[in-house]
């Protein structure tokens, strides 16, 4: 199993946003270092504690600050940009990173950007697939274009000028386009399956109970099967929020208690998705389980794998012996309330952890 990381990120509203972005920064060069083959970072434009407003512009900054991990968007949100500029700045990025780029898209799950950007009362699903298919579109295609939808026209056919190269969209590095994944957040996920048709990669979210992740591979697998091709674990990546520290004491007091940043993250969660998105579902097995059950404590000691080297490999099995076999986790990325701690618990993940889980997994 290989092993990466996943960003959202979130740091307290009001930390110095030069200190936040320098050590989300730091966390993928240390990821980097350590190993980790792939590392995601999301955006959002309307929120005090995600302060990565474009996640290209954020991956560019690692371009040369990183030597083999794959660079992943987690995710573009594209009913919020233009196809056209999504399909121009992806394949720049793609060049930049000479074929190290992995396009994450998405909807977009943060309601004050729906708004922002005028598509709060639209549907954002179809304008994702819609512009999902543009950028597709205009990477297979040539001048003038001439593409129509329902929410964007594409066309430089009065404009093109064929002897200058005006009018011409750049084409990714890879071919024919970087890999493409996609957050997957509903229990039974109708979303994996659909991308699964489109020979898309599926992530499972960090903040979905075991029982829920477990529902995406089945999709996963009628999407494949549905255009003749074989699903295989290695294609499913899953996220986890995991804490490893040198005594239960410390992980615990870190990763599970109020006033810790694993805390923070899901106290932010939970009024995103359940205060402001209706979506408690996750958060339960029992759906006639109330809203105001869903407690930040609840939560966090439901979905943070916290301990020590010997603690985290249990739980980590346990986990898998739940969802089932898959290829990659992903580490999450949370706040540096404690630099020392955090870089420890990275350490400790990629030559401690990981390798007793993968041998644990071969005997």
């Amino acid at each position: 199993m290989k092993y990466s990381t996943f960003m959202m990120p979130l740091h307290p509203p009001g930390r110095n946003i030069v200190e936040t972005l320098r050590e989300d920064q730091e966390a993928i060069i240390l990821a980097d270092q350590l190993g980790f083959s792939e590392a995601y970072v999301g955006e959002h434009v309307t929120d005090a504690a995600e302060t990565v407003t474009s996640s290209m512009i954020f991956l560019a900054t690692l371009i040369h600050q990183t030597k083999n991990i794959m660079l992943g968007t987690g995710t573009i949100n594209v009913p919020n940009s233009h196809p056209a500029n999504v399909a121009a700045q992806a394949a720049m990025m793609d060049h930049l990173l000479q074929g190290r780029f992995i396009m994450g898209v998405s909807p977009g799950g943060l309601m004050s950007d729906a708004e922002v950007f005028g598509n709060f009362d639209k549907d954002r699903n179809a304008m994702f697939v819609e512009g999902i298919n543009t950028v597709l579109k205009i990477w297979e295609s040539e001048p003038p274009y001439n593409i129509k939808g329902d929410y964007w026209n594409i066309s430089v056919e009065k404009t093109m000028a064929t002897e200058i190269g005006q009018g011409f969209i750049m084409k990714p590095f890879q071919k024919p386009h970087p890999l493409i994944v996609g957050t997957a957040v509903a229990p039974f996920s109708k979303g994996v399956t659909e991308m699964a048709k489109r020979g898309w990669q599926p992530i499972s979210a960090p903040f979905l109970l075991p029982e829920w992740v477990k529902t995406h591979w089945p999709k996963y697998v009628e999407g494949r099967e549905a255009v003749g091709a074989v699903a295989h674990p290695d294609e499913w990546r899953v996220a986890k929020s995991i804490f490893v520290a040198d005594d239960e004491a410390t992980a615990r007091r870190y990763a599970l208690e109020e006033g810790g940043p694993y805390h923070f993250y899901f106290k932010q969660l939970v009024r995103k998705l359940v205060g402001g998105g209706g979506r408690g579902n996750l958060f339960k097995l029992d759906q006639n389980m109330p809203d105001s059950e869903i407690t930040i404590d609840y939560v966090t000691k439901r979905l943070v794998i916290a301990g020590t080297v010997d603690s985290v490999v249990d739980q980590i099995l346990a986990f898998r012996d739940v969802i089932g076999d898959f290829g990659q986790l992903l580490y999450a990325c949370h706040d540096w309330m404690d630099p020392k701690l955090a870089r420890r618990s990275m350490e400790l993940f990629a030559t401690e952890v990981m390798p007793r889980v993968n041998a644990a997994i071969k005997s």
